[in-house]
């Protein structure tokens, strides 16, 4: 934030209103472990008070501290410095699957799955979870309907490698104003 980079704003609070207003200042949160790894407990892009609340929930089996973050929309960045010198940058894209017209997408998301942990020595699965269920609610699909062929549904939104998702290097490409 000092080097002027905009950073989501965070309520740690643990009270049900506090959490209500927060989410109606921004209109979509995200809410995560306070500590936490590999994209466990977190949910993305939640816009109503009920949503939060079952995410909290589900964030506190991970850690018993959970944070509200302001949700923004765009692409997940990781940029790893060492020694004040950018090293690596990736987009990380969130789990998602490719209808065929006949398949569902709990059966595409398995086959994803299985190929996700076939290249990731078993580190890469979609979770089989109530937060897989409502990205794809979201996304106007249920677990069995079947997606037209050729049409993308996004059925996570955390753009963790450990919940379904890829990670794409863009170093080279990195932008200079980023990189200072």
């Amino acid at each position: 934030e000092r080097a002027g980079v905009v950073v989501p704003e965070q309520c740690a609070e643990d009270d049900p209103d506090a959490r209500a207003a927060f989410l109606a200042r921004h209109g979509a949160v995200v809410v995560k472990p306070a500590r936490g790894e590999q994209g466990r407990g977190v949910a993305v892009d939640l816009r109503t008070p009920d949503a939060v609340e079952t995410a909290v929930e589900a964030a506190r089996v991970v850690s018993d501290a959970v944070i509200l973050e302001s949700f923004h929309a765009g692409d997940d960045l990781r940029l790893v410095v060492i020694n004040y010198r950018l090293v690596a940058a990736a987009v990380r894209r969130p789990a998602s699957v490719i209808g065929d017209g006949v398949k569902t997408i709990a059966q595409l998301i398995e086959s994803q799955s299985r190929r996700r942990a076939a290249a990731t020595g078993g580190e890469s699965r979609i979770p089989d979870d109530e937060e897989t269920a409502r990205c794809v609610a979201a996304a106007g699909y249920g677990m069995d309907d079947a997606p037209p062929s050729g049409t993308q549904v996004m059925v996570r939104k955390t753009a963790n490698l450990h919940t379904g998702g890829t990670i794409h290097d863009v170093t080279a490409s990195c932008h200079p104003a980023l990189v200072d």
